[in-house]
């Protein structure tokens, strides 16, 4: 039977047989390695370890399936872990139900804007909220397991104040537990730099979890203590509809973080035929393994760059690197699965914090520094709230706070000049426009920005005004190059025609594209400036506003104070 050529081409993407040796040998690396990894992250969620596994497991296997991206590795990442650990409505008895309803509309959200081709949208977020917020997550990732690695239950309001408590609770340590997080910390920063590599958090994970069994009077928490594991598929969680408002801006903050830390790869990380993936379709297939994860008793994922690169620097030749790891991790639940019970909480919270110190990139904070006032407030705001309110709420006020200050700053960046021609040259001069407008003077002026709602007032106080004095005078606003201006500022350009035919002169504006054209004859602003005022846009630089001049001259009026060209 001869295969479709579309699903031959997509079957490529899982080599054959020249790749399928280091795909094989990438993919068990990977999966090793995400099985501590994935109860780590169910740790750092506050939520039960297997919900963390369970979505590096089918997040791994579905991604590999779906993303646009041949390498990119779908798992529960740091951030977005921390996000569901700020979500009250996941802590009880309906913690599965609302997990499952959260995964699946983080899902969607991810979906629907991959099926929109929304994958620039991401581009719009300011790189000082995505450090502020990122920075923020690495102390919160190290605070948030102290209590862990410790055995001392702390209290307070915010992670802060929890880490404050358990400074003044040194003496309720447990001993115990803070000596097998040590030894798995210094087992990690040992192994790591040997030919085990990546493998050293198993191994270390693993003495650790040994380490722990020997400690006196089972004095050291383990998994076993928050779940049971059973040699067993995970099984289907039903999303519940009447969640769906209460969860609606965690969700929104999950895709957003996920598809952000995503489009890093999409971007970064070439396909094997050498040409970036789409980020759109990035965003479908994170959407896609996010459905699938939440209906299988999994958390909240995201591309993970941390996975990603593992998985290409063991080797990975096509995504079947990815599919092998997802196969990997469902193995070793199923042979090892009421063994899981026995690793040491304070062996995965050594790895977290490890982690999040790792996280913490002082360079980064040290480029926004020395890049200006408002990168400055935007970082420390996100960075602040991060720390000390929920993280879902953080995320959506830094994104806010970025765009209003942005609009505010761009409003204020509008520059008008004037144009001057001398005589035997081509080529204008600029000079600020006059205050006033001269009598029977041609001023022609030519805008710098972004010409929308905010910038009107701006662009209107550069303006020439007009006096009784201004009879005869004409002023060109030269607008090539705007497809459609708002409202503002068509109310803005309407006002000013009608003061200057007030004081006896004339708005004319040329370059007029298309779009732009109809605005004004649909608003009646072109009507109030004059049909014959207005010169649409012609394909030569200059011949539109050559049209205007002409115009002037055939009414007879005098062209000071510019050379004609």
């Amino acid at each position: 039977m001869r295969i479709p050529a579309p699903l031959k081409a997509y079957l490529r993407r899982f080599g054959g047989r020249k790749t399928l040796r280091k795909d094989l040998v990438a993919g068990v690396a990977l999966g090793v390695e995400s099985v501590p990894d994935g109860l780590a992250a169910g740790v750092l969620a506050g939520v039960n370890p297997l919900f963390g596994l369970n979505a590096y497991m089918i997040g791994t296997f579905a991604g590999a399936l779906t993303t646009g991206s041949v390498f990119m590795s779908i798992q529960a990442t740091g951030a977005m872990s921390v996000i569901l650990a700020d979500v009250p409505e996941i802590q009880g008895a309906l913690a599965a139900t609302a997990i499952a309803t959260l995964t699946v509309m983080t899902g969607l959200i991810m979906l629907g804007l991959g099926l929109a081709r929304l994958g620039s949208l991401v581009r719009f977020i300011p790189t000082a909220v995505l450090i502020g917020f990122v920075n923020a997550v690495a102390i919160n990732i190290i605070l948030g397991q102290l209590d862990n690695l410790t055995g001392f239950t702390s209290t307070g309001a915010n992670r802060i104040l929890r880490a404050l408590d358990s400074a003044l609770g040194m003496a309720h340590f447990s001993w115990p537990s803070l000596i097998v997080g040590a030894v798995t910390a210094a087992i990690i920063l040992l192994l790591e730099r040997t030919r085990i590599g990546a493998l050293a958090m198993v191994v270390a994970v693993i003495v650790g979890s040994a380490a722990a069994l020997l400690m006196p009077n089972q004095s050291v928490a383990t998994v076993g203590d928050l779940a049971e594991v059973t040699r067993s598929l995970p099984g289907i969680s039903l999303p519940d509809p009447m969640l769906v408002l209460s969860l609606l801006v965690p969700a929104l903050s999950l895709a957003l973080v996920g598809l952000v830390q995503g489009a890093a790869i999409s971007g970064s990380v070439p396909n094997p035929d050498g040409k970036y993936p789409d980020a759109s379709a990035d965003f479908r297939g994170q959407g896609i393994a996010n459905i699938a994860t939440g209906m299988l008793q999994g958390m909240p994922v995201g591309g993970s760059m941390s996975a990603t690169s593992l998985v290409r620097a063991a080797g990975a030749k096509t995504a079947l690197a990815n599919l092998t790891a997802g196969v990997v991790m469902l193995v070793t639940l199923l042979i090892c699965g009421p063994l899981i019970e026995y690793v040491a909480m304070p062996a995965l919270a050594a790895l977290l914090i490890l982690i999040g110190i790792r996280t913490f990139k002082i360079h980064q904070i040290m480029m926004v520094w020395r890049t200006g006032t408002m990168q400055i407030t935007v970082f420390l705001v996100t960075f602040v709230l991060t720390i000390l309110i929920p993280l879902q709420y953080a995320v959506l006020v830094g994104v806010g706070l970025s765009i209003v200050m942005h609009i505010a700053r761009q409003s204020n960046r509008i520059r008008v000049l004037r144009w001057l021609f001398d005589d035997g040259t081509f080529h204008p001069r600029e000079v600020a426009p006059p205050a006033d407008l001269p009598p029977r003077e041609t001023v022609i002026l030519t805008a710098y920005g972004s010409l929308f709602f905010a910038s009107a007032q701006s662009f209107r106080a550069q303006l020439p005004e007009p006096t009784a004095a201004s009879a005869g005078a004409t002023v060109v606003i030269r607008l090539r190059g705007t497809e459609e201006l708002g409202v503002t500022f068509l109310t803005m350009i309407r006002d000013y025609a009608a003061d200057l035919r007030r004081n006896g002169a004339t708005l004319m504006i040329t370059g007029v594209e298309p779009r732009l054209a109809h605005q004004l004859d649909a608003t009646g602003v072109g009507a109030i400036v004059g049909e014959g005022n207005i010169f649409p846009l012609r394909r030569r630089l200059g011949d539109s506003l050559d049209d205007a001049l002409s115009a002037i001259k055939d009414r007879g009026t005098e062209y000071d104070g510019d050379h004609e060209r």
